[in-house]
């Protein structure tokens, strides 16, 4: 194989792998979006703090698994007793309201978080499983990379079975697409709501354990996430499972390569491609409802 040919095979698999970190945190808010129809800025901050809970876990445990496991529990507790004192209170107060309280909390997190581990970076090394490198496509790549690659196509189908194949699939899908219909055939929207919502925190939380050994932890990584996450959200459609995988593809592929071929052009082409879609298809490519 041909340099030329090893160092794209390579960068399409690190967009791949940053597609696929974009996933885990972008389908959790889509569908909290299409389905609560509530606007949760805090989602980033709750990225962020699935980081810090799985460093915290490393450093008690020594294993980096412990931490894989204790993040999503741990901010799926947090998303529960939100839920309960804030989010539920706040569904039918108007957009501009959610957006402000929950802006707020994007405050209140980071300062518990330089309170707790200070404001300096913090590391997490990765399992000594997967520490090295392996031969994929004919390049030489990092193992832990193709693992975040396989956990984002993993939950990605396990998701599609659970929203296509199940009963609780089909119960969330008609809450998207008409919450009152749904209401009025017996189905208990709000339990739906609730499971739907810590769901959502849960894999906030997975994605930022699973991003804390590539990226720093630190305070700020939460609101640097949020925003593409916001636009893939936009790109691909509120409340679809389709939309999310395709917008974050699209964005994963468009930075990882525009960082590439053009850096200084790199943000302007994410942000073309979320006007033109704002213009052309403004319920986004694969909207959950008409």
């Amino acid at each position: 194989m041909t340099a030329g040919a090893a160092f794209w095979i390579v960068q399409f698999l690190h967009g791949l792998q940053l597609s696929m970190l974009l996933f885990l945190l972008s389908v959790g808010l889509t569908v909290i979006f299409g389905l609560l129809h509530f606007v949760n800025l805090a989602h980033g901050a709750l990225y962020a703090l699935g980081a810090y809970i799985g460093y915290s876990a490393v450093r008690l445990t020594g294993s980096y698994w412990g931490g894989f496991v204790a993040a999503p529990i741990a901010v799926a507790v947090l998303g529960a007793a939100l839920y309960f004192t804030l989010i539920r209170r706040m569904r039918h107060s108007g957009a501009m309201n959610q957006v402000l309280v929950t802006f707020g909390l994007i405050f209140v997190f980071l300062d518990v978080f330089r309170i707790f581990w200070g404001d300096i970076a913090l590391g997490v090394e990765t399992p000594s499983s997967l520490s090295g490198t392996v031969e994929f496509l004919g390049v030489t790549y990092s193992a832990y990379r193709l693992f975040i690659i396989a956990l984002g196509l993993t939950i990605m189908a396990i998701l599609h079975l659970t929203l296509s194949r199940t009963q609780i699939g089909a119960i969330i899908r008609a809450g998207v697409d008409n919450d009152r219909m749904a209401g009025c055939l017996g189905i208990n929207v709000e339990r739906v709501f609730f499971l739907v919502f810590c769901a959502g925190c849960a894999l906030a939380g997975l994605a930022g354990v699973v991003a804390a050994p590539v990226v720093s932890v630190s305070p700020n990584m939460g609101t640097e996430i949020l925003i593409p996450s916001l636009i893939v959200v936009v790109i691909g459609g509120l409340g679809s499972l389709r939309g999310a995988v395709t917008g974050s593809l699209l964005v994963g592929f468009i930075q990882t390569f525009g960082a590439v071929l053009a850096p200084m052009a790199a943000s302007i082409a994410v942000y073309a491609l979320l006007a033109a879609v704002l213009i052309l298809r403004p319920a986004g490519l694969f909207p959950a409802r008409s």
